[in-house]
């Protein structure tokens, strides 16, 4: 049987917290590098109701806090359910959010709605967009080359008839289950079907082009995994990339690709060559 090997103390809190950081604590390294207070003005100005009459009700989440727990299942690949239980589990988590022992902590239904929101009102791009400068300020993105490649985003397949199927690939996926609305909100009428060396995906795709140097995404785009990675080539190019090298592989050729690439005068590389 374990034999306690010590009593509790008023400073533990403060010497685990030593020791994480003595230790290597990534997100204390993270809090150092980026003022998430930066992006407050436009957190506020999109998500809170300013036209609000009194204070009743419960007091908003920190909307702050809030994306950064969007961050934390990023970094740590965690869904609704296991961030909130680690947020309320783990000290380093809770230090990264600003919250002390018995603060309320945003609950799964909370999490999920927070990103529904941020990304049907496009907050997502224009976070994006404020942190890609934020990184051209500290001169991270050099601009001395730029990499184009796209990845899958597997999506759960879906259980449909043929003629629901037919519909979905036309376009006409919003007219189904109009007398079902529980069955709709549950049903994907934006994900494809594709085949990639003899592998069949469903879902989506990522576009991004990376800085070579920092490997940090400066552009991107998302498409249904039908669609071609040359096809996105022109959404991910800007007036920024003029003259540099450009590494892409072989699905990024063809007379249109070679059009785009001309127009941005840049200089095409194979992608193996810049991994090796």
């Amino acid at each position: 049987m374990y034999k306690p090997q010590g009593n509790k103390g008023f400073f533990d809190e403060e010497f685990t917290k030593e020791r994480l950081s003595a230790i290597g604590n990534p997100l204390e390294s993270v809090s150092k590098v980026i003022d998430f207070e930066s992006f407050r003005e436009l957190l506020e100005s999109k998500l809170l109701n300013t036209n609000k009459k009194n204070n009743a009700g419960a007091k908003p989440y920190d909307v702050v806090m809030l994306f950064k727990i969007l961050i934390l299942q990023r970094y740590y690949g965690l869904g609704d359910r296991q961030v909130e239980y680690q947020i309320l589990d783990r000290m380093s988590f809770k230090t990264f959010l600003g919250l002390e022992t018995g603060d309320r902590v945003p609950d799964q239904k909370t999490v999920w709605s927070f990103r529904e929101r941020i990304t049907k009102t496009g907050l997502v791009e224009d976070l994006f967009e404020q942190f890609t400068s934020f990184l051209e300020e500290k001169e991270l993105i050099l601009n001395e080359g730029q990499l184009v490649d796209a990845s899958f985003t597997v999506a759960p397949r879906q259980r449909n008839t043929r003629e629901e199927n037919k519909k979905i690939k036309n376009g006409e996926g919003d007219d189904l289950w109009k007398d079902k609305p529980n069955k709709k909100k549950h049903k994907d009428i934006d994900a494809r079907w594709t085949k990639k060396n003899g592998e069949t995906f469903y879902g989506y795709k990522n576009h991004a082009k990376v800085d070579t140097k920092s490997k940090f995404i400066n552009t991107y785009t998302i498409t249904d995994a039908s669609v071609h990675d040359s096809q996105a080539l022109d959404d991910l190019l800007t007036e920024k990339d003029k003259e540099q090298d450009l590494h892409e592989d072989s699905a990024y050729t063809g007379e249109e690709q070679e059009k785009t690439i001309a127009k941005y005068e840049m200089k095409t590389k194979p992608l193996c060559t810049q991994s090796a």
